[in-house]
């Protein structure tokens, strides 16, 4: 009832990358075909067991905010012929991962507790409590890991000076994700919820077009809060009401998991399962202001395959 893998042999198939959560398949070196699995990764490490729908929930929300952001930044997008499958463009992703933050919460609060007062280069103000706002929304990128390794904080300075990115194009990168944030921000706020933080990916077309690529505003890129009751929870010192898989990296650590060496994954039972499906669900719900529909999942490998050869074969 899940997809944690796929080795499918597309018409004009070129190449198969396999990332953390989703497979890529370039199509006559023009076209990348992107299946969102199941899989569920957290501290950049695969958990063992795929969860239910999740793989829809991820490709669903990123295609519609994308269509809801193009008209401020360009993406990759070309159509969705399965619930599971975005086709776009063929690009060459930039290594870096664009994270912004208006909130310290996450990896900046763990951070921040540790006695750091600089994150990738960029200063936070003393005196902060976890989940507190950040006077203005702060850019604190990451090079993009393959699988198995750990994404590490890099500084603006060191991006350019490596050569990672250019300095024009990481001009563009960055007034590209402060459009893209100011817009979640936006639509999370009609929808009762503050958007904390997020990380966008960029590619450059064949063109030379620097686009939006892969996720945008998703469970598994972005964090959370409810709005309401967060000013009291503040107050109180209370923890935040939030809507992100940072749940799943909560229940990791009381067991005893953050990715580090010697670490053992602890068990996750179905009826755990059921339960981060289950929350996947309440999340795409809250985000998209929507139900969910479930896809037909009783044969989803034969599904995907179906679709996108249909699409495949109609261009």
């Amino acid at each position: 009832m899940t997809i944690t893998d796929t080795n499918f042999n597309f018409p004009g198939q070129k190449s198969l990358y396999k990332g953390k959560v989703r497979a890529v398949y370039n199509i006559n070196n023009d076209l990348l075909v992107m299946i969102a699995t199941d899989r569920l990764s957290a501290f950049d490490v695969v958990m063992p067991k795929g969860i239910p729908y999740k793989g829809q929930i991820l490709n669903q929300i990123a295609t519609k905010f994308m269509a809801q952001t193009e008209d401020l930044v360009p993406n990759w997008l070309i159509a969705t012929p399965d619930p599971n499958v975005a086709v776009g463009h063929l690009c060459e992703p930039f290594k870096v991962e664009m994270v912004i933050r208006g909130y310290m919460s996450g990896h900046a609060a763990r951070e921040y507790k540790a006695g750091k007062r600089m994150l990738c280069g960029v200063a936070m103000p003393e005196g902060m409590n976890e989940n507190d706002k950040f006077p203005e929304p702060i850019i604190t990128p990451a090079t993009k890991a393959e699988m198995g390794d750990h994404d590490e904080d890099i500084s603006r300075e060191d991006i350019i000076k490596k050569g990672i990115v250019s300095e024009a194009d990481y001009l563009v990168l960055e007034d590209y994700t402060r459009k893209l944030f100011k817009r979640g921000t936006e639509i999370a706020a009609e929808r009762g919820l503050i958007l904390v933080d997020t990380k966008y990916e960029f590619g450059k077309t064949k063109e030379g077009k620097i686009v939006l690529i892969d996720e945008i505003h998703t469970p598994d890129s972005s964090r959370y809060f409810y709005a309401d009751g967060y000013e009291t929870r503040q107050e109180k010192g209370e923890p935040q009401k939030q809507l992100s898989k940072e749940f799943v990296r909560q229940w990791l650590i009381t067991n005893g998991f953050q990715g580090l060496e010697g670490q053992t994954l602890p068990h996750m039972s179905d009826e755990y399962i059921e339960t981060v499906s289950e929350r996947y669900i309440e999340l795409y719900e809250n985000i998209m202001g929507e139900p969910f529909v479930k896809a037909d999942v009783t044969n989803i490998q034969e599904r995907i395959k179906t679709n996108v050869e249909n699409y495949l074969a109609s261009m």
